[in-house]
């Protein structure tokens, strides 16, 4: 791909225009509220999650709007984009933040299971930041998540180990080809939020071992993001919000 020729700026009489993906709940909707606190008008992009997507729209109000897709299917995210283009009229900001998390243990894993995990946490991710690259202008910003699995073995979850590898290393090739307009970070969460039904004795261990000594919060993320967001002499990096597990002996 080659590198992006020169864009005018935004505008700076309308407020910046922001796609987060998989918006709907949980670290997704942390950040599409932190960037609707920030005066963005939030495309909350959602899957099978239209309901909480609706409700988290309301909460914020005019500044937001929904959009339905299925980013699995291959195309959805050029027909995502063009649709946040129509709706809004631009785009600043795209954060990939929806991803498919599924326990496939190395014995049973399938290859619909690889081929669902790849789809939805590496190549939608990738087709989303190039489509978005083409109508970004100058001073545009991606923001992909990667994960802690990239970095660490986890038994359990080799394919989205392997996927959000592969996010990281997206993170730093896009950011050279999209520079200088465009910045391209990623963010790598730890301990940020657990499954509900995970057994006390296994979040207590995920605390111990962690260096910091515990959990961290959608708050630890949004703070990343927010920091990217304004970092304008950051890209390609990959952020660890970890409490330190990845420094951990």
């Amino acid at each position: 791909m080659p590198s992006v020729a020169r864009r005018d700026k935004r505008d700076v009489t309308r407020p910046p225009v922001a796609l987060v993906t998989g918006g709907a709940k949980r670290l997704g909707a942390a950040i599409a509220r932190l960037l609707a606190a920030r005066g963005c008008q939030v495309a909350i992009h959602c899957n099978t999650s239209r309901a909480e997507a609706d409700g988290l729209a309301a909460e914020i109000g005019d500044q937001a709007r929904v959009f339905q897709a299925d980013l699995a299917v291959a195309g959805s995210p050029r027909l995502l984009v063009e649709q946040v283009m129509q709706s809004f009229g631009a785009l600043d900001v795209l954060i990939n933040s929806a991803a498919s998390f599924h326990r496939t243990p190395l014995t049973s894993v399938t290859e619909a299971q690889w081929d669902e995990v790849f789809a939805v946490n590496l190549r939608a991710p990738f087709f989303l930041a190039l489509e978005a690259s083409r109508v970004m202008t100058a001073g545009g910003c991606i923001v992909n998540m990667s994960d802690l699995a990239a970095f660490e073995t986890w038994p359990g979850y080799i394919p989205h180990g392997i996927a959000k590898a592969g996010v990281a290393t997206m993170t730093r090739n896009l950011a050279g080809q999209l520079a200088p307009n465009i910045r391209v970070n990623a963010i790598a969460p730890g301990v940020v939020l657990l499954p509900d039904d995970m057994p006390e004795a296994e979040v207590a261990r995920l605390a111990e071992t962690t260096p910091l000594r515990r959990h961290g919060s959608p708050d630890d993320i949004t703070r990343a993001v927010e920091y990217l967001l304004d970092a304008r002499f950051v890209t390609g990096e990959v952020l660890f919000v970890d409490g330190g597990r990845h420094v951990r002996r």
